[in-house]
């Protein structure tokens, strides 16, 4: 079942990138997040929530990676992570969630989402949830890396 996500958000996450910003993210393998830190500088969470499972996403991408997708995707030279970043950081975490969401949806999941929040700084800390662990999906662009952080509630993905 883990995989079934793991893919469903992966696929996804690399629709939206090559699709809006033409950007051709490569995926690192998956492993269990072994810090709160958030590995970012920019960060979009979205909640995800179902009768049968709950959760949360995760997206979060350097500065240089984030200026990037910015300067494509807004067709304007961008130098700072400001309020138009961020906004752009939620939508891509909404448009990445939305995405994923249609593939489970086709497995029989029905998650309604929540609105974006978005993290600014890496020295934050994302708290998913104390009692489960956390999937990190590593991606690798030409401008950098960033971080895709899955998590579901321990008894919900078996």
């Amino acid at each position: 079942m883990q995989d079934q996500f793991i893919n469903s958000i992966q696929e996804s996450i690399i629709n939206v990138l090559v699709t809006m910003a033409d950007m051709q993210p490569e995926t690192g393998k998956p492993s269990v997040k072994t810090s709160k830190k958030i590995p970012g500088d920019v960060t979009g969470i979205i909640g995800l929530v179902s009768k049968q499972k709950s959760g949360s996403l995760a997206i979060s991408f350097t500065k240089p990676v984030a200026l990037e997708i910015a300067r494509r995707m807004l067709r304007m030279e961008i130098n700072t992570i400001d309020e138009m970043v961020r906004d752009l950081v939620g939508e891509i975490a909404n448009m990445m969630a939305g995405g994923a969401k249609a593939k489970l949806q086709e497995e029989g999941y029905d998650f309604e989402l929540t609105f974006p929040s978005v993290i600014v700084e890496s020295e934050n800390d994302i708290i998913h949830n104390n009692s489960a662990s956390t999937i990190i999906l590593p991606f690798e662009t030409d401008s950098g890396e960033f971080f895709v952080e899955l998590y579901f509630k321990e008894d919900s993905l078996n």
